[in-house]
């Protein structure tokens, strides 16, 4: 069973590099609070303890949904689950250090594009500014925070695609080919991330997380 677990952590890994998993970190962006607690810095990109938190809370929940009664908290040590969501966190904010070096960004129309089309803000197919304005009222988040934080999944995303591109196609077919290339895509861009680190400043105080 453990071993199982591990395998869907190494696709849980996947999920969160290329942001696949709908925004489920309400409230992730640049904060200004003086007072914030920062459980991770990494080349000026800071990782807060709420941001941590939410992400923490968003894969147990989902894990939990998965295996029901079979995950238990023994499991969860097993996964070492605390270290593994600090890390994949940190991996995206490493994605947005290589993306300002690499000048990759997202332009206010790509953003617009995006929000606009969110189904969360749409009623009847169409884009309601009122039901935007008041789904971020009801999470608690500013308008200024949440396409901060948007802004940068996109950018992480664009990144996560150049690397994919970097792959070249496999001589397998059908099931065995798609798996192995989506195998291939994780480990690509957790090679790359991994090598870009090494030459990062990164400091991180895991008493935040015990």
């Amino acid at each position: 069973m453990l071993q199982a677990m591990r395998k869907h952590a190494r696709y849980f890994y996947f999920l969160f590099i290329l942001v696949i998993i709908s925004f489920i970190f309400w409230g992730v962006g640049t904060q200004n609070d003086s007072t914030v607690t920062v459980v991770a810095e990494i080349e000026g990109y800071k990782l807060t303890a709420d941001e941590y938190w939410r992400a923490y809370e968003s894969t147990r929940e989902t894990y939990r949904q998965l295996f029901k009664e079979q995950f238990t908290e023994e499991l969860e040590k097993g996964l070492n689950l605390k270290e593994v969501v600090l890390n994949n966190l940190i991996d995206q904010k490493a994605m947005l250090v290589l993306a300002d070096e690499m000048g990759i960004t997202v332009s206010d129309k790509e953003l617009q594009q995006t929000i606009t089309t969110d189904p969360r803000f749409l009623r009847d197919g169409v884009f309601r500014r009122d039901v935007y304005f008041r789904t971020l009222e009801l999470n608690r988040i500013r308008p200024e925070q949440f396409e901060n934080s948007l802004r940068q999944q996109l950018v992480i995303m664009k990144l996560g695609r150049l690397i994919e591109a970097s792959i070249g196609e496999t001589s397998q077919t059908s099931k065995d080919k798609a798996a192995l290339e989506a195998n291939m895509r994780t480990v690509a861009v957790k090679s790359f991330v991994e090598q870009a680190k090494q030459r990062m400043k990164i400091k991180i105080d895991r008493k935040l997380i015990t």
